[in-house]
Formats: C-alpha cells, sequence, structure tokens
C-alpha cells in the first residue's frame, strides 16, 4: 500500500519467522478462548435475546477458526456501521488473492481482531462485549504481589516530591539532575519490563542510595537485555521543557497491554506529573477489543474500580479459587491505604484534567504508522502538541517500524520513516522484543545473540526476539 516503505514485510509464510507460527498455532488457539468465553456469558444470562444471539456469535468465531486453520481466502469486512469497513476492504483487494498462511503478518493479525469484533458489532445485546475482558483483570489479579510492592515505593516517591520537590541528600543542583535522571530511567524500566522488573530496585530515594543503585547487580542484570537504551536522551528534553518554564508539558502514551502493565503505565504517569517532568499525560487506547490484551477505556475504569476497593477485589474468588477451594490472605491496612492512596492520587489527576484518555481508530487501523500522517493528520498534529510521545510494547514497535525486514542495523529514525527527523514528533519506544522485527542494533549485535542457545542459530530465524527476554528503548527526535 501507498505510505508503506518498500521494504518487504514480514509474512505468514516465511517459515523462519514468528508469523508463521502465530497464524497456525498462536491465532486459533486466541479464537477457541474466545469462543469459551462467549460460552460462560451465554450460560450466565437468563436474556433469551442474549442467548440467541450468543450462539449465532460462537458460530461465527467457528466460522472464522475454521477459515483460518484451513488456509483460506481473507473475505471483506461485512458492513457492520464502522469507518474503518472501507479502508480495511481496499486494502485487502490490493492483497487479493489472499490466504491466512500466506499474507503480510502485521495487516492479517490486524484484520483477525477486526473480523472478530465485526461479530460482535453485527448484534444488539453483545455489541460492546470484550471477549479478552476476563483474562485482563485475572492477569492484574495475579500480579498482587507486584502491584503492593510497587503501591508502597509509589507513595513513597510522591510523597516525598511532592513535599519538598527534591531529593533527600543531593546537594548541589548536578547531583539532584544526576538523581532525578536514575530515578526516571527507573521508572521507564519498571513500565518497560513490568512484573518482570525487580521491584526491590526503588527502595529509598536517597541521593547515596540512588548512587547506590547505579551499580546495583539488579540493575546490572535487567540492563544487559536492554539492547539500545535512549532513556537519558529523553529525560534530557523533558528537563529542558521544565527547566525553560514551559507552561505545558505534555507526555502521550501510546498504551499496550491492560491489568498490571496498564497499572505501571499509570505509575509512570503520576510519577512525571509528581516530578513535574510533565504537566499532563494523555493516554491512548484502543477502540475495539484487540491483540487479546490491549486497553480499551473500560479496562481503565475497571482498574481504578479495582483500586477504590482493593479489598473486596482481591477478595473475590476467580473460577479457578473457588473449584480448588484456595482462598487468598486479606490486605493488611497499609495495603489497602497505599492502594487507596493510588486511587486518590490518580483520580485527583483525572479529575483536574491532567490524565487524559483519547481514543482514536487509527491505532485499530490495519496499517503501519508509516501512514499516520498522510491518512490521519488530524491526530499527527495532535502529538507535535507533545513533548515525547511513548510508544509501549511489541506491536507499537511494529507498526512505527512497518514490520519489515530491516537489516537489525538499520537506524531506528530511518526504520520509523514519517515519524523520524522533521516529522514534528518526538517518539520513544520501550519494547521488549516478541516479534522479528529489530532496528537500531550494533553491528554484530544480532549474530552475537542468534548464536545463543535458542537464539536462533544457522536456522534464518530471529528466535532470540520471540521471547520478551531482551528490549530496546529507541528514541527519535522528530523536533531537532
Amino acid at each position: 500500500m501507498e505510505h508503506e516503505p518498500k521494504t518487504p514485510q514480514y509474512q505468514t509464510s516465511d517459515s523462519t519467522s514468528f508469523a508463521h507460527t502465530s497464524a497456525r498455532d498462536r491465532w486459533p488457539v486466541i479464537i477457541t478462548q474466545g469462543i469459551s468465553d462467549v460460552a460462560q456469558s451465554i450460560h450466565e444470562t437468563q436474556d433469551e435475546e442474549k442467548q440467541k444471539e450468543g450462539k449465532w456469535v460462537v458460530s461465527e468465531l467457528s466460522r472464522l477458526k475454521y477459515e483460518l486453520q484451513h488456509d483460506r481466502e481473507l473475505t471483506p469486512i461485512e458492513d457492520d456501521g464502522e469507518g474503518d469497513v472501507a479502508a480495511y476492504n481496499k486494502e485487502l483487494e490490493a492483497l487479493s488473492p489472499a490466504k491466512w498462511h500466506s499474507v503480510p503478518w502485521l495487516f492479517s493479525e490486524c484484520y483477525l481482531y477486526r473480523r472478530i469484533s465485526s461479530v460482535f458489532k453485527k448484534t444488539q445485546k453483545w455489541r460492546s462485549y470484550d471477549i479478552f475482558a476476563r483474562q485482563k483483570m485475572a492477569t492484574f489479579k495475579s500480579s498482587r504481589p507486584a502491584v503492593l510492592e510497587l503501591a508502597s515505593r509509589y507513595r513513597e516517591i510522591v510523597t516525598e516530591l511532592e513535599s519538598k520537590h527534591t531529593i533527600k541528600g543531593a546537594k548541589t543542583p548536578e547531583e539532584l539532575e544526576e538523581a532525578e535522571k536514575v530515578l526516571f530511567i527507573e521508572m521507564c524500566e519498571i513500565c518497560l519490563w513490568g512484573n518482570a522488573t525487580d521491584l526491590s530496585l526503588l527502595t529509598n530515594l536517597t541521593y547515596e542510595d540512588i548512587q547506590k543503585l547505579q551499580g546495583s547487580e539488579a540493575r546490572k542484570n535487567s540492563e544487559k537485555n536492554i539492547l539500545v537504551n535512549d532513556l537519558d536522551k529523553a529525560f534530557k528534553v523533558l528537563s529542558a521543557a521544565q527547566k525553560a518554564g514551559q507552561k505545558e508539558r505534555r507526555v502521550d502514551i501510546v498504551l499496550d497491554n491492560a491489568g498490571f502493565e496498564l497499572f505501571v503505565d499509570l505509575i509512570l504517569a503520576g510519577y512525571l506529573l509528581a516530578s513535574g517532568l510533565a504537566t499532563n499525560i494523555v493516554f491512548h487506547p484502543k477502540s475495539i477489543p484487540w491483540f487479546v490484551s490491549d486497553v480499551l477505556p473500560q479496562d481503565f475504569a475497571a482498574l481504578i474500580q479495582a483500586l477504590a476497593d482493593p479489598q473486596g477485589f482481591y477478595s473475590a474468588l476467580s473460577d479457578d479459587a473457588e473449584e480448588s477451594g484456595t482462598r487468598t490472605p486479606p490486605l493488611s491496612e497499609s495495603e489497602v491505604s497505599n492502594l487507596q492512596f493510588l486511587f486518590q492520587h490518580w483520580s485527583t489527576f483525572h479529575a483536574e484534567g491532567q490524565l487524559a484518555l483519547r481514543p482514536n481508530n487509527f491505532w485499530t487501523a490495519g496499517g503501519s504508522f508509516w501512514r499516520l500522517p498522510k491518512t490521519e493528520p488530524e491526530l499527527a498534529e495532535d502529538l507535535k502538541e507533545s513533548e515525547l510521545v511513548i510508544f509501549k510494547g511489541d506491536l507499537n514497535y511494529r507498526k512505527l517500524t512497518a514490520d519489515a525486514v530491516w537489516p537489525a542495523t538499520t537506524p531506528f529514525t530511518e526504520a520509523i520513516g514519517p515519524l523520524g527527523p522533521g516529522s514534528g514528533i518526538r517518539v520513544l519506544a520501550l519494547r521488549t522484543c516478541k516479534a522479528d522485527v529489530v532496528v537500531g542494533l550494533s553491528e554484530g549485535e544480532d549474530e552475537r545473540i542468534r548464536a545463543m542457545e535458542g537464539g536462533g542459530g544457522d536456522t534464518g530465524a530471529r528466535k532470540w526476539a520471540w521471547s520478551g527476554k531482551w528490549a530496546v528503548v529507541q528514541f527519535s527526535d522528530g523536533k531537532a
């Protein structure tokens, strides 16, 4: 399609690519789980019309699964009243004849979730139903230890920042700036790794302890798997805007997963506001259930609601717990207090307009972000108003780089095309690698990791980039 790079994209027909595995193994399982979820909701309702529609939904999802598993042609999306149907079908026509097992990976995966959404859009009772909602909150619930640890640390940090606007023990402006930079990097790396992060890294806010933190074994262990880390560049632009006294210093976060990852995104957002590195945060969620766990506006509401009554949320038994008879211990008074502190803090930011949600159908379009300036100029102009736009996660990275088969040494600024230099948009990608595309690596780095156990070796596959063990944090200053 126009506005995409000339470099070819990863294809589901490429047996060395994760695209091949995804189309044949992962996607049928995702649809099967969705069918089970709908069947459970049919069982739970007494509404006969909803039951009838639900059975139709199950049959349509089963049909989609059959088409996928038997490598049938991708069929046009039927008119379900949404504004993106024509764009999807125009692209499908350009790819025709396109079969599931031999089609560009990025488009076909987006098309899969759009097809799933279309089934629900054609009903009355299930129109806004999210087949992934149960999974999202179950994952958040299972992250309880990390949530509690981070809540405690967050309360310490923002209380310290808001009461003194400084960091204990930092004696000179230079020391203070260095301490602030280290804290910023730590908060972003927690946001990067999600629950894989060693939460003990944030035990103190004294300058001396932050100095120790820089050399800590835990920090080194997580850092060695970040193959490119441009967080110092991102800190520099936010710090410069703060020092210059700019009245509005907005940071945008293009969200990835709900549940624990959204919780960590809120931790980062709250920290940026409390530290004064930002004056307002704009979150960009998806507008339809997307890639299983991506954030919808209602996921934000569900998470805030859980924090409003944390004891009730964590005491409610999951289906698995009910079957096994296992109960989780109640939260302590201090744990409840810390979680409610988060609820109050974030609710206040939201009420005062410093935390905003801004969905846009562009985030669930079938193509890459290379198309943004041409196909969604208003959104592109809006993002130019931001000091920094943080793109979270693997899919956003694939879309930034057009999921193209770039050499691994291709500069990030080149691989993101129209969002690179001169775009007016500052891009920061926080990405743990779960797909083939990776750029910005130094010469020989890809080969070095491929040679490791499970890295792919001589198979032609970049298997090391599929597991989420490795990460890249890459910055492009489109305002320079």
